[in-house]
């Protein structure tokens, strides 16, 4: 290590656990999603025709916020999933302002082709772990996850 760079072991600790999360978190993404490869899907797109399938028609805005998305890249996944006919946008038949998207016959038939693929590959990637220890992950991903998009914006700058 070098000398000008001091840390703590619980620094360290944490780091080291840091880069254990991101390794996981890479090897398990590009596991979970190698079955898109033929489909000229992407990240993306497969995740707004399965928030879809799952959640009905949506606006855009809350279909980025269930898969992680700004509405800016939303509108060109959105623009692509369109071109391709698996989804439109409509008027909401309750607040004729707001517009939702929706699965076509050819974007249903679509997910509901590549979602019980993409469930055995997820079983299959999470088999090594035990009931429990799923959930004790879960758990543990979901307060490190609230706990910092609680936490306000740190000026960097300041630290020394």
């Amino acid at each position: 290590m070098n000398s000008k760079t001091r840390i703590t072991d619980q620094q360290r600790t944490i780091l080291k656990t840091y880069t254990q999360m991101m390794r996981a978190a890479d090897a398990v993404t590009t596991r979970m999603h190698r079955h898109l490869v033929d489909t000229g899907l992407t990240l993306s797109q497969f995740g707004v025709l399965e928030v879809l399938y799952h959640k009905g028609p949506l606006c855009q805005r809350d279909i980025g916020q269930k898969i992680l998305k700004t509405s800016g890249n939303m509108t060109m996944v959105i623009d692509n999933l369109e071109k391709r006919e698996l989804v439109v946008r409509e008027k909401d038949p309750a607040d004729r302002r707001r517009m939702v998207v929706r699965l076509t016959e050819e974007g249903l038939d679509l997910i509901q082709a590549l979602f019980p693929v993409h469930a055995a590959v997820a079983a299959e990637t999470f088999s090594v772990l035990e009931s429990n220890e799923l959930v004790t992950l879960g758990k543990l991903l979901k307060k490190v996850g609230i706990a910092n998009a609680a936490l306000p914006e740190t000026d960097y700058r300041r630290i020394p």
